[in-house]
């Protein structure tokens, strides 16, 4: 199992389309303008892919040179 399926990452959409990430209930960051929308299409297909793209945008992700 890899972290995030301990502590996945749970993000909320605002009214103003704003993207709100959150994990384990602390906010981490929120996202705005052009890259919100993107990040709004990608979203909402599976779960996999949605963590997939959270972490991508926190930048809590690996990127293959960790031991």
């Amino acid at each position: 199992m890899t972290r995030s399926e301990y502590e996945p990452f749970a993000y909320r959409v605002t009214k103003a389309g704003d993207v709100l990430i959150s994990r384990a209930g602390r906010l981490v960051t929120t996202v705005r303008g052009a890259g919100a929308a993107r990040l709004i299409a990608r979203l909402g297909r599976d779960e996999a892919s949605d963590q997939a793209a959270l972490q991508r945008v926190t930048g809590n992700y690996r990127r293959g040179n960790e031991h």
